[in-house]
């Protein structure tokens, strides 16, 4: 491409697209479809201009020429109940639902890691005795040890604000930390599959299982899943990093990103729940099958709103990323 005599050609509809701008919101209706008219070609020319030239004073130019239009023609608005209340029900649970291809396989092979670990350890005395001394293990599972009272060893407020903190930035950290080829996220995992592990080898070999499920089950059936959603996301994040598909790496990882942001601020609203129910049901006077009950209900609650409304959402294509109108601009590809 000739650049001095394609700047010839269009020159004037670029100066022209900046003394409409320049008008600010004293534009005829006309002449607002003047300037949207503009705006495209423009961004086609900037496509055109960046593809196959390198010249940096005239990209500039057409850049904040395209970004001022942009804004122009598609305004600012500011954030309101609606979008919130479209968030809940229908942007968070299509994300959820749309990456149930990851988080429920990672879920399934988290449950049977732990599993295998607390088997392992609950049927071989001498990893017991590398975990600690006999009577630290002694004092950890009796009755009244430190399994059972570390749910009541502070103030119910105090401790589900605690636990709620700690398990929003476990969620934060395998969404963010995706992004770097997935081993972060496999690692948090297996730290978490680990302690759930030994809790349930050290407490199986002193003949109380039954006992440590009747204090995690309440609270760790939401708490689990919220975490292996965020894994599973995380997971998909990194794979896009890795395998973008028709779409370029850069825009698939923004896509991903910021449906991942989202995700973030759902599964946050989540793991309050289930803080709620670790600082307030599980240390409760309540009979086992009353707090083992109340927290299936609140895991089924969660599953139907995601199957039911995000399956719902997603079906009528919901993506859990935001409007079009407030990502940023993307320019069409050059032929």
């Amino acid at each position: 491409m000739d650049l001095d005599v394609y700047v010839t050609a269009h020159r004037a509809e670029w100066d022209r697209l900046e003394h409409l701008l320049g008008r600010g919101r004293h534009l005829t209706g006309a002449e607002a479809d003047e300037l949207v008219a503009l705006y495209q070609r423009t961004a086609t020319h900037l496509s055109l201009i960046q593809s196959s030239t390198a010249d940096p004073q005239l990209t500039g130019r057409l850049t904040q020429l395209v970004a001022r239009a942009r804004a122009t023609v598609t305004g600012t608005r500011r954030a309101s109940w609606r979008d919130a209340a479209r968030f809940l029900t229908a942007g968070f649970p299509a994300a959820v639902y749309r990456s149930r291809h990851w988080w429920v396989p990672t879920a399934v092979l988290s449950v049977l890691l732990a599993a295998v670990i607390g088997w392992w350890i609950g049927a071989h005395p001498e990893v017991q005795a590398s975990i600690a001394a006999p009577q630290e293990l002694r004092e950890m599972t009796r009755p009244g040890g430190q399994y059972e009272t570390y749910y009541s060893s502070h103030p119910a407020a105090s401790f589900a604000a605690q636990v709620w903190t700690n398990n929003a930035q476990a969620a934060a950290m395998c969404l963010v930390l995706g992004a770097f080829l997935c081993v972060p996220v496999l690692w948090i995992l297996f730290l978490n599959m680990l302690n759930l592990g030994v809790g349930i080898g050290l407490m199986s070999s002193a003949g109380r299982l039954d006992t440590f499920l009747g204090l995690v089950l309440p609270h760790g059936l939401l708490e689990l899943t919220a975490v292996f959603v965020a894994a599973g996301t995380g997971l998909r994040l990194g794979w896009t990093l890795i395998d973008p598909g028709p779409r370029t790496r850069r825009s698939a990882l923004a896509q991903q990103g910021r449906a991942a942001l989202g995700m973030a601020l759902g599964l946050a609203l989540v793991l309050f729940v289930s803080g709620v129910i670790e600082g307030f049901v599980t240390p409760s006077g309540l009979p086992t099958w009353a707090r083992i009950a109340i927290g299936i209900a609140a895991e089924l609650a969660f599953l139907l709103y995601v199957y039911v409304l995000g399956g719902r959402a997603a079906r009528a294509g919901e993506t859990g990323d935001v409007d079009t109108a407030d990502r940023s601009a993307e320019l069409p590809a050059a032929a």
